[in-house]
């Protein structure tokens, strides 16, 4: 009885894991290819948003930041795309506390963990802030639609993700990007320091994890 018991238990925890997984859906280019290095872009930054498997409905823009990047910010955090913009003020911004099981953003099905944002962010085991609000003028589907974030601090150090309303427009928020695959914004100076890397012809790179 225990060892059945044991088994599922195990079950039940991959589920958790692996269900997110599959049903996150929506691409946000450049991204990383491996958990958990994001790209690094200078900012302005430009991406591509789009969906090859499904269509979101009412689509919402989620920034997750450092508390450095937060103290250090020197203006609003603005997202840019055809047709339409939305400006984040520093007190758009909450603070999320670390700690097992706290999510972002609350209420939402298609959340994320702190404790996976602040890995991301390479502030493992630390707060973060985040800001949330809709974006683009149009649904999200296989179409990339081109947005851009402008944002200025001393310390910046920002995830971008998507989240929206799979398949109807009257669902929950319950689609967005895989946890695996999140796009970061730097400040342009941290860029200009590459140009002798081999990365620097491409205009980006990845964070590597501190070897212990």
């Amino acid at each position: 009885m225990r060892r059945q018991i044991a088994v599922l238990t195990l079950i039940a925890a991959l589920a958790l894991i692996i269900v997110p997984a599959y049903a996150a859906t929506i691409q946000i280019d450049p991204h990383s290819s491996g958990y958990p290095s994001p790209i690094m872009l200078s900012s302005p930054a430009t991406f591509n948003i789009s969906d090859v498997s499904k269509t979101d409905y009412d689509p919402h823009i989620l920034l997750v930041m450092t508390v450095a990047s937060y103290n250090g910010l020197s203006g609003d955090v603005v997202v840019t795309w055809t047709g339409g913009s939305t400006t984040f003020h520093k007190a758009d911004f909450t603070l999320a506390a670390f700690g097992v099981g706290n999510k972002i953003p609350p209420g939402v099905k298609a959340d994320y963990t702190v404790a996976s944002c602040a890995d991301h962010l390479g502030v493992s085991g630390n707060d973060v802030y985040y800001a949330f609000g809709p974006f683009l003028a149009n649904k999200i589907n296989s179409t990339k639609q081109e947005f851009t974030i402008t944002a200025s601090s001393t310390a910046l150090r920002m995830l971008v993700y998507a989240i929206g309303r799979k398949d109807s427009p009257t669902n929950e928020l319950n689609n967005n990007v895989p946890h695996t695959q999140p796009g970061l914004v730097v400040p342009e100076i941290a860029t200009l320091a590459l140009i002798a890397s081999p990365f620097a012809g491409l205009g980006l790179y990845t964070i590597r994890r501190r070897k212990k």
